[in-house]
């Protein structure tokens, strides 16, 4: 994993810059100055407004971010999948209806704008994508259309804008992993794979029961409880065949600063996951009991947490690379002994509920057929 420091959501975007200019400018005809004619006064130079379109992180769409986006109200974003500046130098309010889409994998948004005289104002724009976006996972050309039209509904411009969608799997961590809370979209509770799991895990567990937290334990009782669940959880993915594989690599611009994390759906399917794979896999399967888990990112590694009970400042870690060749007890030391050779400030701690609340959730999983193989779709993912 790329290096970092401790950082908070930080939601801005760079982009690509697509300048459309719709005025035409009076040139003032040559003057001879060896005659003595007047030349004639020009008329007032008219002015119109200039449209600025921005698109994606440097060109780049991130689903996961294009998903959090899409949840937005508009007036709720504070960055888009395609932003739209519109600068009115005339001397009236402006009155725009635009409408932006990425040919053949989104549906198209329209927002009703207003820009007062001399103004600047920048609108976003997140249609939300089809479901094949959330399959896709290789890098991919598309392109943005955008429309606008006058009060009146003419239509007074038509462009296009190159853009390259990244896949599913990848997350911008950021230069000092701003955007790590948007790990928590990798975390899917209700993914039908892990709660296969869940399934495996209670017959490792007293009483054939995953209980989550309890309500009537005291803090020693659910502490112990939470151990043992978490236990039985790595005991079912441990004979489940799970071990550590590599694949991080990543396609595109801002390569250090990004990866590519597996979703759970595809680590369970291929028993294979790295530090963060695991990480998010073990997150989902106790977000799913009601738990509170937490990620950990230190330089180049990552850890699980799950609260040992509701109320308590305390985590159970987990050392989740060695699933495939260590006890749990072991796991849980190794993760003991890994964050204390790190300082405070070298880590990024995410805890899942606090990125659910403001409004990280889960990335929409891919429509499955009934072998549970992946297909492409071209309804919406809402």
């Amino acid at each position: 994993m790329p290096t970092q420091n401790s950082g908070r959501i930080v939601l801005g975007t760079a982009a690509l810059v697509l300048l459309v200019a719709v005025s035409s400018v009076i040139a003032a005809p040559p003057v001879d100055s060896s005659k003595s004619t007047v030349t004639p006064a020009l008329k007032a130079r008219t002015t119109e407004p200039t449209y600025q379109i921005k698109v994606g992180l440097d060109g780049e769409v991130y689903p996961v971010f294009a998903n959090y986006a899409s949840l937005q109200q508009p007036d709720d974003r504070s960055w888009g999948t395609v932003d739209i500046s519109i600068a009115n130098s005339t001397a009236n309010r402006l009155e725009n209806h635009i409408a932006v889409q990425i040919l053949g994998w989104s549906d198209e948004e329209i927002q009703t704008v207003d820009v007062e005289a001399g103004a600047v104002h920048t609108f976003f724009f997140a249609p939300t994508f089809y479901s094949r976006l959330y399959n896709n996972r290789e890098i991919t050309a598309a392109t943005a259309l955008i429309k606008v039209r006058d009060a009146r509904g003419q239509l007074l411009f038509t462009r296009t804008a190159p853009v390259r969608l990244r896949s599913a799997d990848d997350i911008y961590w950021g230069p000092k992993f701003e955007y790590a809370p948007f790990i928590a979209s990798w975390v899917t509770p209700h993914d039908s794979m892990v709660e296969k799991v869940l399934s495996r895990a209670k017959e490792f567990a007293p009483g054939r029961r995953l209980p989550g937290y309890e309500e009537g334990r005291n803090a020693a009782q659910q502490e112990l409880s939470t151990l043992v669940q978490a236990r039985a959880i790595y005991r079912a993915l441990q004979e489940s065949g799970v071990s550590y594989v590599k694949s991080s690599m990543a396609f595109g611009r801002n390569a250090d600063v990004s990866e590519r994390v597996r979703m759970p759906r595809e680590s369970l399917h291929q028993i294979s996951a790295n530090c963060i794979d695991g990480a998010v896999m073990y997150a989902s399967l106790f977000e799913n009991l009601g738990m509170q888990p937490e990620i950990v990112l230190v330089p180049h590694h990552a850890y699980v947490g799950v609260r040992v009970a509701p109320e308590s400042d305390k985590y159970l870690y987990i050392e989740t690379a060695l699933t495939g060749r260590a006890s749990f007890y072991e796991a849980v030391r190794a993760a003991a002994v890994g964050m204390r050779h790190h300082r405070a400030a070298q880590e990024v701690r995410v805890p899942i509920a606090e990125a659910r609340e403001v409004g990280i959730y889960p990335m929409p999983l891919a429509v499955q057929t009934a072998l549970g193989n992946t297909h492409p779709s071209l309804s919406p993912a809402h």
